[in-house]
């Protein structure tokens, strides 16, 4: 009876943490944009929340946190075209959820999504008590990571990005030969 186990060699683990690292941001651009492109259409689909008034509008709600919001002043800048600035928050929302999920132009499109995360947390979800069942600001804490590193790997960033450096050293080794 063999009592040796397999134990795996340190340079196995390590590629595998060197994996798993250079992947980790991967779930979470998908997760965050498939989210927004999501909470976007959503918003431009549903005919009561692009009203002014009315049950599920964006104008009633807005009338109904303003009181209760850190920064009463973007409220009532919100209440003075209230479909507008739904319509401004749909396609905000869409534009970051497809830069997200497609990783174009990324840490544009994270930024994008952590400031719409972080104006619905200082008015939308403010009041909730205690603070951490509002939704919006983990959402803006998430968008950090993405906006730092970006995407670069399984990205329309990544791939630009290489083609530009082929590009760049096929320029650099083709004026070599002449």
């Amino acid at each position: 009876m063999r009592a040796d186990t397999y134990s795996p060699r340190p340079d196995d683990d390590r590629a595998w943490r060197d994996t798993a690292t250079r992947y980790a941001l991967v779930p979470l651009r998908l997760f965050l944009g498939l989210t927004f492109i999501y909470a976007g259409l959503d918003k431009l689909t549903d005919s009561a929340f692009m009203k002014d008034s009315g049950a599920g509008s964006i104008g009633d709600m807005m009338r109904v946190v303003r009181d209760s919001s850190a920064v009463p002043a973007l409220v009532d800048m919100a209440l003075e075209s209230p479909v507008a600035f739904g319509c401004a928050i749909a396609l905000g929302e869409l534009a970051v959820g497809v830069g997200a999920l497609l990783g174009l132009l990324t840490r544009i499109a994270a930024l994008g999504g952590a400031l719409i995360s972080l104006s619905l947390w200082l008015t939308v979800s403010w009041a909730a008590d205690p603070y951490y069942y509002g939704n919006d600001l983990p959402y803006m804490f998430c968008w950090v990571p993405l906006v730092l590193a970006g995407a670069p790997f399984w990205s329309l960033d990544a791939l630009i990005r290489n083609r530009r450096h082929r590009e760049t050293y096929q320029d650099m080794t083709s004026g070599d030969r002449a």
